[in-house]
């Protein structure tokens, strides 16, 4: 095949994980493009890879390696981009690289594998079936206290990641802003030997903190915020609305069908303020 960027999602603990199409990516890769070369020699070595060539691509070199990938690409070579764990650009390195790729024109495939977004949303007994992706919080200031709020807000389900040594803070924060009966699960070392979950409320995993202080790498889905009861439209705001739609064109009887169904009005005080206007 021609040369192409490779974009191979690799196991998150488990080392099973690895797709047989995803080993099959790193065993043909001219070049293998990682976070951390003796982690994804690890790997290479347990599924019995040889050596490839790799090149380091993280937050700080991205920028400057992403011209010659593009360039070896162009020339023919198969290059595959791996995280340490995951799927590369969610939360990790890659997104820069993509978009160089994609912006020569030159092709893009994309091996699936293990997330620990979906893994925990799979597990977490939260109705996810809308939800967004915060990951790492901000650890302070101005920045961190409106993506809280923002949080507290949202009607979807939110997936954050979380270190161990900052889990207790995060959780206080957000029993503060979602109240303490806001459901949650935290996912602990998903896939590895010491997984494990704890699913309740918020101001129950406090004290479920205190009691076992946490250790490990976590993931939390927080169950999203109540939608908030429409705001009573009053007569004049009705009338508003009805004067639009037939500004619009609309027949009185349609503007009046329109208004009501839009805003959960009863008909008949809609076409009452309509026909005493």
């Amino acid at each position: 095949m021609s040369g192409r960027l490779v974009v191979v999602g690799t196991p998150i603990g488990n080392l099973d994980d690895l797709s047989p199409r995803a080993r099959r990516a790193l065993d043909e890769a001219d070049l293998i493009c990682c976070e951390d070369t003796r982690r994804t020699g690890r790997l290479l070595q347990s599924m019995g890879i040889g050596r490839r060539e790799f090149r380091v691509v993280n937050e700080h070199t991205e920028h400057g390696q992403a011209p010659q990938l593009v360039s070896a690409i162009a020339g023919g070579s198969m290059v595959v981009l791996v995280s340490d764990a995951g799927m590369p650009a969610i939360s990790d390195p890659g997104q820069l690289l993509v978009a160089a790729v994609a912006e020569a024109g030159l092709t893009i495939e994309v091996v699936p594998g293990p997330t620990a977004v979906s893994t925990a949303i799979a597990g977490s007994g939260i109705d996810a079936r809308r939800f967004c992706f915060e990951g790492f919080l901000p650890r302070k200031g101005r920045e961190r206290t409106e993506r809280l709020a923002a949080v507290a807000a949202e009607e979807r389900a939110v997936v954050l990641y979380e270190a161990p040594h900052r889990l207790e803070r995060t959780v206080a924060d957000l029993v503060e802003l979602c109240g303490a009966d806001r459901p949650v699960a935290l996912a602990r070392e998903l896939t590895k030997m010491y997984e494990s979950w704890w699913r309740g409320t918020l101001g129950e995993a406090v004290a479920h903190l205190e009691a076992d202080p946490p250790r490990g790498e976590f993931v939390v889905v927080v169950e999203g915020a109540v939608p908030a009861p429409p705001a009573e439209l009053d007569d004049e705001a009705i009338l508003a609305l009805l004067a639009a739609e037939l500004d619009e064109g609309a027949s009185r009887r349609d503007a009046i069908d329109h208004v009501a169904a839009t805003h959960g009005l009863p008909r008949k005080r809609v076409y009452r303020l309509a026909t005493d206007s």
